[in-house]
């Protein structure tokens, strides 16, 4: 009974939350349609590159993010190959390292890492042995990382993962990284947030976005 009692005391909260956020955000300000339908699942998708130093400092604020999507919410990182930072068959094969990265568990630290090489260290990648070395010297298995590189579930999602980025790049919608999508529909302008709250005015409008039907 206490239960009952403190949702219903909770619904008039969460209704004037959502009202305050649908007064504070506006299409065409903070975010712009680029779709017409939403995905079957909430997500939240980052178009983003470790080539990429606007990615890198973001990353912070990306790893804050993800603790506080809902619990039927989930973070897709969707690396890209159109950056001068590297061929695209390099970039390729970075993007199959990210996703072994996740199918590890342990992709935050891993993906840090090849950012850190790049970024920080100003190292160069040109194989994909480079890339099994940051692996091995972040605690992942050198057998597994092989393996997985050479999986059919691997290479399918890098596919998958390269078509969407095909998509909204032939949309005129990815045009640089980082770019934020929230459930395939609406595009994040962070230029138009405050800049002064800009972490929480960042996380509340995704959280809005993710409610959002229209």
């Amino acid at each position: 009974m206490n239960r009952i009692l403190k949702s219903l005391l909770l619904m008039p909260l969460l209704a004037l939350s959502l009202s305050v956020s649908a007064a504070q955000y506006t299409e065409g300000e903070q975010y712009t349609k680029v779709n017409e339908t939403v995905t079957k699942k909430k997500e939240v998708r980052e178009y983003f590159s470790v080539y990429c130093g606007h990615c890198f400092k973001f990353e912070p604020i990306m790893h804050n993010l993800k603790k506080t999507l809902p619990e039927d919410a989930s973070f897709e990182r969707n690396h890209v190959d159109f950056l001068r930072g590297a061929s695209p068959t390099v970039q390729n094969m970075i993007t199959k390292a990210t996703i072994v990265a996740e199918q590890l568990g342990d992709a935050d630290k891993l993906i840090g890492a090849i950012f850190n090489y790049i970024q920080v260290q100003r190292a160069v990648i040109t194989s994909e042995k480079d890339l099994r070395n940051i692996f091995v010297l972040n605690g992942a298995d050198g057998e597994q990382f092989d393996k997985l590189m050479k999986s059919f579930s691997v290479n399918s999602q890098a596919k998958t993962l390269k078509k969407y980025q095909d998509t909204m790049a032939e949309k005129r919608v990815l045009t640089g990284v980082p770019t934020i999508i929230v459930n395939g529909k609406y595009k994040i302008d962070p230029s138009k947030l405050d800049a002064n709250n800009f972490e929480q005015d960042y996380q509340n409008l995704v959280k809005y976005l993710l409610e959002l039907d229209s």
